[in-house]
């Protein structure tokens, strides 16, 4: 689905719920890359969780709870999401969720599912789990036609959809977190249709406000406090981190209100939005139309209602009059886009202006360039705005390109959300939060193959961070042998190298085939995958996220391509360099100088030597010279 207006998408879809209204619609999923952009878009009605109801009562917490630390992976831009790993079940059963702060209940496909797409994991299968039990059909549900168990059904404005019975069983949150398996209700997927049908990852990760929410169980349960965490990575890092329960927040996290009353998605209360310094010429009453402006995880851009975006964009463009105003990479969308601004997302604020929102209270969210900008996908160096006009609805939307490398805290118990700049990928650091687990796992120095180091790694997930005396990695590499010969696969490997891009969460700048051999109807191909940008290393976090997807066999290939495996993945060290090899250049430009200099000085001296020789005598051509006889030969 293209990146279409709400107003278009929620005429259509209030039609459609008039008939049915027993749909609860909450934000449908998003899949962005460069040529096909999907927006998640927020449900037309406030979520009714009539599908199961809890008690209402709930206690004040006595003592300070746990929380869950839980790693976030895939890229937002690159995947249309992030996920964490959940896991379910006696023996546990492991899933990729999407984090969703606009969806209220947490599901999985089920093995009886009868349409449900290709996804990460296998489907959950409740027979194989001796904790599982169904949630009886009672009156505090909806149940199915026989009235035996409770049922759940999401309706999505985009038309995809997701259906299946409710059932209970022990859910934990990793090795990284200190909240010990809780029994929790969950979706068991029987159907589902459109993007969640088409999507890597296995379902969905209910973080709003319902009491189907994973959130709202546990803080019924009374073992984590009214609140969660999300940290998104940056412009050139996927993953990051999430926390479920409270944390200790930065005495400088930047704090506005957030009114469940007001609507039912997590809203903030934005006043203004300054450009360069200076405050866009717009009354206040426009970041309150609709829904308000709100806070979506699952959103990818940003989009702002008509004369905001207008404002906003004119004051972007006066700011960056030096770089030229290039065509996006999709000619389907008028993307403004800029080039000229070099590949260094750490120079990028020279180029671009900064951008503050400022909320009722008077505090003020910065936003740095990779805030608002997305990499042109076909030109180097170029960038285009990620913040996009709303149609004609009067809702502000901020998606998760607003929050890169910035710790989000939804306070649900004082009704307010934090925000808080930082490197998303040294999260726990900066927090002086006990440290995680090694980011690297041991014997990493050493090429593995991915079976034997899959135990190791599961279920752990390291959020990543740069830990002192860490391993400096200058590249990953890794084996694939494919069942295709060399000329069915030598004109797919463009798109091979494009899906390896997508399935490590990387750019496709990084991805380098190495080495290629064939025998017979076999291919042996060694990828090579090396740092961001112009960055000389790989940070500890990005290599061990990529080395978990290696690990975990999380690169899916399409049936096209037949049999496949990647097996003796491992990683090459930077050598120690002197001070004469980093400046290498430097001395062989200087070099190179000074000899053409040399040369040049040579060549005058000689020219100008010649020039005061005698001249050589010559005849007129009138003149007539004697013929010499020539010489008989002898």
């Amino acid at each position: 689905m293209g990146r279409a207006s709400f107003t278009a998408a929620f005429t259509i879809v209030s039609f459609v719920f008039i008939l049915i209204n027993n749909y609860d619609v909450v934000s449908c999923l998003g899949f962005s890359n460069s040529s096909h952009r999907t927006t998640m878009f927020l449900p037309l009605f406030p979520p009714k969780d009539t599908s199961y109801r809890s008690s209402p009562s709930r206690r004040l917490l006595q003592k300070s709870p746990p929380n869950a630390r839980m790693a976030l992976h895939d890229d937002l831009l690159l995947n249309g999401y992030y996920t964490t790993r959940l896991w379910i079940g006696t023996p546990s059963q492991r899933f990729a969720l999407i984090v969703d702060t606009g969806s209220t209940v947490t599901y999985v496909p089920c093995i009886t599912c009868k349409q449900c797409g290709k996804h990460q994991d296998p489907r959950f299968q409740p027979e194989m789990s001796s904790t599982y039990q169904p949630v009886k059909c009672n009156i505090d549900c909806t149940c199915d036609n026989e009235r035996e168990q409770c049922i759940y059904e999401r309706q999505y404005a985009e038309m995809s959809s997701s259906s299946g019975v409710l059932g209970e069983d022990i859910v934990s949150f990793g090795n990284q977190s200190e909240l010990a398996p809780q029994r929790a209700v969950f979706g068991c997927e029987n159907r589902e249709t459109g993007d969640l049908y088409s999507q890597h990852a296995d379902g969905i990760m209910g973080l709003g406000r319902g009491d189907l929410s994973i959130v709202d169980q546990l803080v019924e349960k009374h073992v984590i406090s009214d609140s969660f965490s999300l940290c998104y990575g940056g412009m050139d890092f996927g993953g990051g981190a999430m926390v479920l329960g409270g944390i200790k927040p930065p005495e400088d996290m930047v704090f506005t209100n957030s009114d469940p009353v007001r609507s039912p998605y997590y809203n903030i209360e934005l006043k203004e939005i300054h450009v360069a310094g200076k405050a866009l010429n717009l009354n206040p009453l426009v970041f309150d139309g609709n829904h308000g402006t709100v806070l979506d995880s699952g959103t990818t851009y940003a989009y702002l209602p008509e004369a905001a975006f207008a404002a906003f964009k004119n004051a972007v463009m006066k700011a960056v009059h030096s770089l030229k105003q290039i065509e996006g990479p999709d000619p389907n969308y008028k993307d403004i886009c800029f080039s000229g601004a070099g590949s260094d997302i750490s120079q990028l604020s020279k180029a671009f202006p900064p951008v503050d929102m400022v909320f009722t209270n008077g505090r003020k969210l910065s936003l740095s360039p990779e805030n608002y900008l997305f990499r042109h996908s076909k030109v180097r160096g170029a960038y285009c705005l990620g913040i996009f006009q709303n149609g004609k609805d009067a809702t502000t939307l901020l998606g998760g390109i607003i929050v890169r490398n910035t710790l989000v805290t939804y306070d649900r118990e004082h009704e307010t959300i934090g925000f808080w700049k930082t490197n998303c990928s040294e999260l726990w650091g900066r927090l002086n939060s006990s440290p995680p687990p090694p980011a690297l796992p041991s014997g990493l120095d050493n090429t593995n193959s991915t079976g034997s180091m899959a135990s190791t790694l599961v279920p752990s997930g390291s959020p990543g961070y740069n830990a002192p005396g860490e391993i400096i990695v200058g590249f990953i590499t890794f084996y694939m042998s494919l069942s295709m010969n060399y000329s069915d696969l030598k004109l797919r490997i463009t798109e091979l190298t494009h899906l390896i891009a997508q399935e490590l969460g990387v750019n496709i700048a990084q991805v380098h085939l190495m080495n290629f051999s064939t025998k017979g109807n076999d291919s042996l191909v060694k990828w090579a995958i090396f740092p961001a940008g112009s960055a000389n290393y790989m940070s500890n976090a990005a290599a061990t996220e990529i080395i978990h997807r290696l690990a975990e066999t999380r690169v899916r290939l399409p049936d096209t391509f037949g049999s496949y495996r990647i097996f003796e993945w491992g990683f090459e060290h930077l050598p120690k360099r002197t001070g004469w090899q980093q400046s290498y250049l430097i001395v062989v430009i200087a070099l190179s100088v000074v000899l053409i200099l040399g040369l040049s000085a040579f060549l005058g001296l000689l020219i100008w030597r010649r020039g005061q020789e005698s001249p050589l005598p010559y005849e007129r051509v009138e003149t007539v010279v004697r013929e010499q006889e020539l010489q008989p030969l002898t």
